[in-house]
C-alpha cells in the first residue's frame, strides 16, 4: 500500500512533465498506423495535462511552505503557467499561499496584491472562516505597511465574515487592541484585549503576545 502512495505521488507530482512527454508522444504516433496507441497517449495526455492545469500543484506547494523549503514551493508555483484556469477554490488557496510566501519575504505589496486576487477568487467549497481569513491577512499586511486604518477595516471585516479558530480570532482582536492603544483609545483597547483573553488561544506565540499586551494595557492605567 505505501508503495502504490508513494508512486501515486510521484505521479502527482511530476505529471506537468510526463504530460509535456506525452504530448510528443501522440503527435509522433499521429503519423504512424497506431491507432490503439495513438488514443491511448491521447487519452493519458488529456488527463496530465487536465488536472494540472485545473488543479495544480497546490498540495506539494502547501507542504513544501510547511517544511519551510520556500525553494521547492517557489519551484512547485512556477510549473503553474495560468493561474487563472485553477478551479476557484484552488486558485483561492494557490494565491493565499504566494502571499503568505511574499510576507515571508517582507514582499507587503506583493503580499496584499496576491491576497486581492486569492478574496476575488472566493469559493463556498473552502467553507466558513476562508474569506475571513483572508481578510485577516490583509489586516496584518496593512498593520506592516503601516495603514492603521486599513488594517482596522480589514480586522473588522475577518471577524464578522467569520474565522474558523480560536487563535485567529484572538490574534484579530489583539491586532485592532494595539490599533486602539496607538490612538490612546484605552477603554476600546481594554474591551478588545478581553476579548482576545476571552478566545483562549493555545498558540505559545500567541499566548506571548495576550500577556505582553495585558502588561503595556496595565502600564497605561
Amino acid at each position: 500500500m505505501m508503495i502504490l502512495m508513494t508512486i501515486y505521488k510521484k505521479l502527482l507530482e511530476f505529471r506537468f512533465y510526463i504530460g509535456i512527454v506525452l504530448i510528443l508522444s501522440t503527435i509522433a504516433l499521429s503519423f504512424t498506423k497506431l491507432d490503439g496507441l495513438w488514443w491511448f497517449s491521447l487519452i493519458l495526455m488529456i488527463i496530465a495535462v487536465g488536472s494540472h492545469i485545473f488543479f495544480g500543484p497546490i498540495r506539494f506547494i502547501q507542504e513544501a511552505i510547511q517544511a519551510g523549503d520556500m525553494e521547492s514551493a517557489q519551484k512547485y508555483i512556477k510549473t503553474v503557467i495560468f493561474p487563472r484556469l485553477l478551479f476557484k477554490p484552488i486558485r483561492q488557496g494557490f494565491y493565499m499561499l504566494q502571499s503568505n510566501m511574499a510576507m515571508a519575504n517582507k514582499d507587503f505589496e506583493g503580499a496584499e496584491k496576491l491576497m486581492n486576487k486569492s478574496i476575488k477568487s472566493k469559493s463556498k467549497v473552502l467553507g466558513a472562516g476562508s474569506e475571513g481569513s483572508s481578510y485577516l491577512q490583509l489586516g496584518m499586511i496593512a498593520m506592516q505597511n503601516g495603514k492603521k486604518n486599513e488594517a482596522k477595516k480589514n480586522l473588522r471585516i475577518a471577524l464578522d465574515k467569520g474565522l474558523a479558530d480560536k487563535d485567529s480570532k484572538a490574534t484579530a482582536y489583539l491586532q485592532l487592541c494595539g490599533i486602539e492603544l496607538q490612538s490612546r483609545r484605552f477603554a476600546q483597547a481594554t474591551n478588545l484585549f478581553k476579548k482576545a483573553k476571552a478566545c483562549n488561544p493555545t498558540n505559545p506565540e500567541i499566548k506571548s503576545q495576550l500577556a505582553q499586551m495585558e502588561k503595556h494595557i496595565h502600564n497605561r492605567r
